[in-house]
This record gives C-alpha cells, structure tokens and sequence, in this order.
C-alpha cells in the first residue's frame, strides 16, 4: 500500500496559484476571495485563518467577514454585496450556519461567476450536465487526487459513501463525468460492505470515524478518506480504519494530509480562476 500525499499534491497546486497570480497582478487584478463567516465557532475560526494565511503566501488577497449573530437576512445581505463588488472575485459562505439557515437557501445568492467552492444550487446543476463550473472543494480534491495517482477512471468501478450536497453528490457527479460506474452509498444501504467491496476506487465522506474496515476495501482498491473527525486529544481522524484498510488497500489518503491540504489549495485556483474569468464576464 502507498498513502497519496495530499501536502505534495496542494504544493504543486499552490505554485501554479502563485505564477497565476503575480500574473494577474501584473495585468492589474489582485485576486481577492471574500470569507463569509456567520458564526464564532472555533473551529470555524481556525479554518479561516489557515485559508487566509494560505491565500495571501501565494499571492491572493483574503477578506474575512464576520458576522455577529446574523440572521438569514444579513448573511443573504452580505453575500449579494459582495457578489456586486466588482473587487471580489471568489466567495465561500463558511458554516456551520445559525439555526434554521441552509446553505443552499444563502449559497443561491453567491454570484455563479464567484461560487468557487460550489455553494449555488446552479453549480450543483451544471455539474450533472457535464459543464464548465467550480465544484465545492472538496469533493474536487478527491478528483485531483485521483487524476494525480493517474488513475485510469473510465470504466472503473467507484463508490461513494455518502450523499451530502458538499461532498457525497458532487464527487458522485465528477467521477460520472470522467465515465467511471457509481454507485452512491448512504445510511440505509443493505449491506454496505459488500457494495463497498465492488469498488476499485472507494470515497469515504461519511463522517463517521473508523467506519470503513479492511472488510470495506477490494484488494488493491484505492480509497479517499474524507473524513475530519476530531478526537478527544484535538487530533483528527478519519472515516476510513487507517490501520486495518492500510494492509488491503492499493492506495490511501492519511487524515490528516490527504484530501485537506488539496481542498485548500483548490479554493485558491479556483479564486485565481474567477478572476480571470472576471476579465470577459465583469
């Protein structure tokens, strides 16, 4: 078994975000991505700061709004201000939300030319028919993963354990897209094992810590753990039992320095992206 290393994959990505972006601003542009953040989780926090951090070592402008206790109206309010600022070129809405707010209820409001993390249902639409859009970052690490390993994903067999609007359904959507066989898994799957045991490339995005065990994998399969679950000692760990799938694998994302780093990375190219696209399409 060989762990893909998702540090070395986000590094290459984050030196083409830099010539992009010196670039970009030696044309005139600063390529700038809005942060929106609706709440004061920690977490959340730490997240931010490490996208902000990232972004402006490679020479991409981050603002950070905060918001205070907002309802759904001031997050609307926010997003529609920035997707007319013609100096903002890509906007995440950060979650979690305040209760009772979805993000596909304020994610519609993100400008379709400044949804570089896949927010807007339109995104999500384009996506199943096969068109040029940014998919949320996350579910496109798992495919610039899998394309880097070099991969051949036509006629392979993927499944996908989870069907979350964020991960489950567009990593699903992608790898059709790259004509691979899917099947997508969820909580009243029979038998889930057994499905998972089809799969030459499985996608663990569950969210359920240690779930996927060495009875999950196909000999030699390639498995992307999605998960982030924190432990009790701060750590992180992921969906997939590193420890019994290491053996039966082919190739395995760690958790950490798998799918994070490449999420991140991709939220600033798909920012540099916006912004030169803001070029035709102001």
């Amino acid at each position: 078994m060989s762990d893909i290393d998702g540090r070395a994959v986000a590094k290459a990505i984050r030196a083409d975000v830099a010539a992009a972006a010196a670039k970009l601003r030696a044309e005139g542009t600063a390529p700038t991505l809005a942060v929106v953040v609706p709440t004061d989780d920690e977490g959340t926090a730490w997240y931010v700061r490490s996208i902000k951090k990232a972004a402006e070592k490679e020479g991409v402008d981050c603002r950070v709004e905060q918001l205070d206790a907002p309802g759904k109206g001031e997050i609307i309010a926010k997003l529609q201000e920035l997707s007319a600022d013609p100096d903002v070129h890509g906007i995440i809405c950060q979650t979690p939300l305040p209760d009772g707010v979805t993000l596909p209820e304020v994610g519609w409001y993100i400008s379709p030319f400044k949804d570089i993390d896949g927010a807007n249902s339109e995104g999500l639409g384009r996506l199943a028919q096969g068109r040029r859009t940014w998919a949320p970052a996350t579910a496109a690490a798992v495919l610039e993963l899998l394309k880097r390993e070099g991969l051949e994903l036509s006629g392979a067999r993927a499944v996908v354990v989870g069907r979350s609007t964020v991960v489950g359904k567009p990593a699903a959507l992608l790898l059709l897209n790259e004509s691979a066989t899917v099947t997508v898994c969820h909580s009243r799957t029979k038998d889930l094992a057994a499905v998972c045991r089809e799969a030459d490339v499985l996608v663990a995005a569950v969210g359920r810590a240690g779930m996927i065990g060495a009875d999950f994998v196909k000999p030699g399969a390639t498995v992307i753990d999605v998960g982030t679950n924190p432990t009790d000692d701060g750590g992180l760990v992921g969906d997939v039992d590193y420890a019994a799938v290491a053996p039966v694998a082919g190739r395995l994302t760690p958790v950490p320095g798998g799918v994070g780093p490449v999420t991140t990375a991709l939220l600033l190219r798909h920012t540099v992206e916006a912004a030169e696209l803001s070029k035709t399409h102001p």
